[in-house]
Order: C-alpha cells, then structure tokens, then sequence
C-alpha cells in the first residue's frame, strides 16, 4: 500500500488519515503562515473556501483555533516537516527531557 502525500511550503502532509486533498493544501499553508488571502490566491480559490476547508479540519480534529490545529496536526502525523526523516534506532531522540528548556 503507498501513502499519498502533498509536499509544499516545506511541509509534507500525509493523505487518508482523515483530511481531504483542499483541507490539506489548506493546513499546509497556514503551517507555513500565510494568511487566507495569500492561501486562497496560492491556490486559485475564494478565501471564504480556505475558510470552510480550516473550519472542516478544525472540526475534525476537534480544535477551536488554527494554532492548535497545526498542533494537532503535527502530532497525529497529519503533517511534518519535509526533509526530516525519522531518527534510526541508534539516533533516537533522548525524550527523558522533553518539557524541559537545557541552556
């Protein structure tokens, strides 16, 4: 089975896990930071379309406001960052300091 994806602005989002192909082009530019105005004018659609596709993923995802929703995002795996592959076994990240700020 292959996993389709949609790689922009930097960001690779993964498709069948919940968000349809607009609401992920959607999410991945507002990752990015663009505005609605910029995200509706990248993809050739009204902002009150960029607006319905982030209220449907907001929805689904069971969130209020687009920071959490690139948050959430992220943590199911919905979207990550292109180029960044994860650690083998032996470069596994040290979690015992997750959470804490190391100067």
């Amino acid at each position: 089975m292959t996993t389709s994806t949609i790689t922009s602005h930097g960001f690779i989002g993964v498709l069948g896990l919940g968000a349809a192909p607009r609401e992920l082009e959607c999410l991945i530019a507002v990752a990015a930071g663009q505005s609605t105005k910029e995200v509706a004018r990248d993809l050739g659609i009204a902002p009150d379309t960029v607006n319905k596709r982030i209220l449907s993923l907001t929805t689904k995802l069971g969130v209020t406001r687009r920071a959490a929703l690139v948050a959430k995002a992220f943590a199911m795996g919905l979207i990550s960052f292109a180029g960044v592959s994860s650690p083998t076994p032996e470069h596994q990240r040290d979690e015992s300091h997750d959470g804490v700020f190391i100067a």
